[in-house]
């Protein structure tokens, strides 16, 4: 029974621990799970393979067409005999095969632009898939950010109420030997119950937190998740590049930037496609067939026989009858593989297609492309406004999360002295609760702001290492 129960507490400890040690995640693997379970994720990279297959076809339309052509069927009553194109009053069974070859020489060189036209789709398609991926990172970064700040504050209101707590142990202590003024006792039992208050919000707010990121992860909800500390020290500094250099470097390298870039020069390669159609279109094309008939026949040589004919010749006065040779012949019907053989034929030859008229269908076609291209022009010119504003908005925001953070640090220590201050004077006996109170509220309120000040920065800052790219991005 000792070993059985020893055996069974050593599997649910590693249960428990690969339990523990599988809900705990790193920044990097919070990235990669979400985007590895992303549905809109999945969707763009089926567009990706699409738009992919539909730059490959455009390159494969440039090669010759071969088709093949296999008729089989039964003509009845008066019909073509197709071995002599003669007429036959009879059932006749017939088969005609072909191969077919088409390519084109000239078309104004549509084909060509049409290539480029997918390419920039596909790398289009390809930067739009980057920009869900960068965007679904940039949720996570800040996800992740919102429980460490708090998981922060539960440990500060932890704090707090450890704090309240040794001090309403000491006044019950020194209440029991009437010591004090009650209304002190109970202004601290007041205090404590708002700094537990406190606690329980702060943890309610890490459940959210936790929730939000197990969400974006595409992950059950569990509570007990647990995601590593990163080094704040060293990323709590002030910004370095400049706005301009953000921007700049935004419009560079961002992929929504690029993906809107790409699609305007995808729709002016398919104007230059469409105009080429307006040229006329050169085409070789060949054929090889053959075919066959059950009419098919031919005369088989049976014997030569001496007959006389009605021509005579006037021997000494006598007429003597002219014996010609005949030969005698069977019809026999013509075998299929002989028919195949003896009956190909091909031809090869140049087509010239000349456009002189089609409703004006390709004149409308390019209007209706220069219309796409102005709209996809005006997309990408509002897509950088859009950054730019967004950038200005950023780094502005930066800038003053990061002087409440310079303000919030000193506050704290200013607090700080204060609160030790009235701590020794309400330990002595000659503070009040009210000024002890005070001052603890002050530095619990201080310290607080300096935890949402400290992650408000580090989420305005990551927002901008996003744009200037120096973020985390999964390729």
């Amino acid at each position: 029974m000792k070993i059985v129960l020893t055996i069974t507490t050593f599997f649910l400890l590693f249960s428990m621990a690969s339990r523990a040690q599988s809900s705990s995640y790193t920044l990097e693997q919070c990235i990669e799970t979400a985007i590895r379970n992303n549905i809109e994720v999945k969707q763009r990279e089926l567009q990706t393979q699409s738009a992919e297959i539909d730059y490959k076809q455009s390159k494969t339309n440039l090669f010759p067409t071969l088709n093949g052509v296999i008729n089989h069927g039964i003509n009845q009553g008066r019909s073509i005999d197709p071995f002599t194109n003669s007429y036959v009053n009879q059932k006749v069974n017939y088969a005609s095969y072909g191969l077919g070859s088409s390519v084109v020489l000239f078309n104004g060189l549509s084909q060509q632009k049409s290539i480029r036209q997918y390419q920039y789709a596909s790398d289009a398609s390809k930067m739009e898939l980057q920009q869900v991926k960068d965007n679904l990172s940039l949720d996570v970064i800040l996800a992740y950010l919102l429980v460490l700040s708090n998981e922060d504050l539960v440990e500060l209101s932890k704090k707090q109420v450890e704090v309240s707590n040794k001090q309403v142990e000491r006044l019950e202590i020194l209440h029991k030997e009437g010591a004090i003024n009650p209304s002190q006792l109970y202004d601290l039992k007041a205090q404590l119950k708002d700094d537990e208050l406190t606690a329980v919000n702060n943890q309610n707010a890490l459940a959210i937190a936790k929730l939000n990121l197990a969400q974006l992860m595409q992950l059950p909800f569990d509570s007990a998740m647990k995601v590593e500390r990163i080094g704040m020290e060293e990323l709590v500094q002030k910004y370095g590049p400049s706005l301009a250099d953000v921007y700049n470097n935004a419009v560079n390298e961002l992929a929504l930037v690029k993906a809107a870039r790409l699609r305007t020069e995808s729709s002016a390669a398919a104007v230059r496609a469409i105009k080429g159609t307006f040229y006329p279109t050169l085409l070789l094309n060949g054929n090889l067939n053959t075919n066959y008939s059950s009419a098919a026949s031919r005369d088989v040589l049976l014997n030569s026989t001496e007959v006389s004919s009605s021509n005579y010749v006037i021997v000494n006065g006598d007429k003597v009858p002219v014996v010609t040779k005949v030969n005698n012949y069977s019809s026999e019907r013509i075998d299929y593989n002989s028919q195949l053989r003896n009956n190909v034929f091909s031809n090869i030859e140049l087509s010239l297609r000349v456009p002189l008229f089609n409703s004006f269908q390709t004149r409308n076609r390019v209007k209706l492309a220069n219309l796409e291209l102005k709209y996809v022009t005006l997309t990408e010119e509002n897509t950088k406004i859009q950054l730019r504003q967004e950038v200005e908005r950023s780094y502005l925001n930066m800038n003053n999360a990061w002087e409440r953070y310079k303000i919030s640090q000193e506050q704290v220590a200013a607090y700080t002295e204060s609160f030790r201050a009235a701590d020794v004077r309400f330990n002595a006996g000659v503070g009040t609760s009210v000024d002890y109170l005070v001052a603890k509220n002050n530095l619990d309120r201080a310290n607080m702001n300096l935890v949402m000040a400290k992650y408000g920065y580090l989420l305005r800052k990551r927002i901008l290492d996003f744009y200037y790219g120096s973020g985390y991005r999964v390729k």
